[in-house]
């Protein structure tokens, strides 16, 4: 939402021109602030639940045990005659949660089991044996967890489906569990979906922002893949410079700043570049533009296209691109200044001027050559 009150003034202020396909915004620390506030991408904000998941519930297929215990012999499950035996209890067979959600227990009959805890089962059971046993208790247990799976997969060692963890466990414990990453971390990217929900950070985010390692539910996919982040760099950089002007440069890092990009292109050319003149272009979602101050109504889509403009003349400059993060296929560019458009205006002058005085020598000394053959 656009902001309003005295702060508006200030911000809007830092618009400096509008084109026909962008919108030019001058770097301040009142804009450095508000990008902060805006990353490549959060889980934490996608999926606000901060709770654990909840207790792991049986599904069809789960393989559960069921003990039954009575207070003394003669009841139920324990003869009178019982003798010599290792406790009061019974352990019923194991068996599997049906396709229909259920398990049998004698005298009991059907018991619901799929979606439910082993707490309420046992009081289910408890319940329908409670007036045949002697003072019935019941112990049921998960024995091969087929359901409450957490899917890992992509650029990980060992891809697998993992069972919940009754513990609870967030997402870089999974990962673990999968042996970790294949690749380097800065490369690295995760996805978490749930519920037909995704959310994409990158991997140094779970890392050094631990909001977004957060808890993993049962049924949860998370998915690593390796995209190296890259920015752009044309203009009047030394790199550039001896490549045709323009290159591409991995971070190398899970993020960099623009002073940092402007290093690893090799700087500003001191005979060339205008030190005013150094612009980063991205698009930026539109909620971000309107806190910026831009008219977003002349824009139908849902990012902006905008031009981060950083004046290196002013010491201030320096401190600002140190704390400007740069994102995955930014464009750094560097403009000439403008002595050098005038010293390309002169060369040309001199070039059609040299042209010129060589087409009279060349005619001068025609003439002269002809002379002195008549003589």
């Amino acid at each position: 939402m656009p902001m309003s009150g005295p702060e508006d003034h200030v911000i809007k202020s830092q618009i400096t021109k509008s084109g026909p396909d962008y919108e030019l915004v001058k770097l301040t620390p009142t804009v450095v602030d508000i990008l902060k506030e805006y990353g490549p991408g959060a889980i934490a904000g996608s999926f606000p639940d901060r709770r654990p998941p909840a207790g792991i519930r049986f599904g069809i297929g789960d393989t559960v045990a069921v003990s039954i215990f009575e207070a003394a012999a003669g009841g139920l499950f324990i003869p009178a005659e019982a003798g010599v035996r290792p406790g009061n209890f019974v352990a019923l067979p194991n068996q599997n949660v049906d396709l229909n959600g259920f398990i049998t227990v004698p005298y009991a009959g059907a018991v619901k089991a799929s979606g439910r805890t082993p707490r309420e089962i046992q009081q289910d059971i408890v319940k329908a044996i409670g007036n045949r046993a002697i003072e019935p208790q019941v112990v049921v247990s998960l024995i091969t967890q087929n359901t409450s799976l957490i899917s890992v997969l992509g650029e990980v060692k060992t891809p697998a489906r993992l069972t919940a963890n009754a513990a609870g466990e967030r997402i870089l414990d999974l990962i673990a569990r999968a042996g970790g990453l294949s690749g380097p971390g800065w490369e690295s990217w995760v996805t978490l979906e749930r519920g037909g929900k995704k959310a994409t950070v990158p991997f140094g985010a779970l890392v050094y922002q631990p909001a977004n390692n957060i808890w993993i539910h049962p049924g949860d996919t998370i998915y690593v893949y390796r995209e190296p982040q890259v920015f752009l760099a044309f203009g009047a950089f030394t790199v550039g410079a001896t490549i045709g002007g323009q290159a591409q440069f991995p971070f190398d890092m899970w993020k960099i700043n623009m002073a940092q990009a402007m290093a690893k292109a090799g700087g500003l050319i001191d005979t060339q570049a205008e030190p005013a003149g150094v612009y980063v272009y991205r698009r930026e979602p539109r909620e971000l533009a309107e806190r910026l101050g831009i008219d977003c109504s002349r824009y139908t889509g849902p990012l902006v296209p905008v031009v981060y403009n950083a004046d290196f003349r002013d010491p201030a400059g320096f401190f600002l691109a140190n704390q400007f993060q740069m994102r995955d296929k930014d464009v750094l560019f560097a403009a000439n200044a403008a002595t050098v458009d005038t010293a390309k205006f002169l060369q040309f002058v001199r070039l059609v001027i040299g042209t010129a005085n060589d087409t009279i020598v060349t005619a001068n000394n025609a003439q002269i050559l002809r002379i002195n053959s008549r003589q």
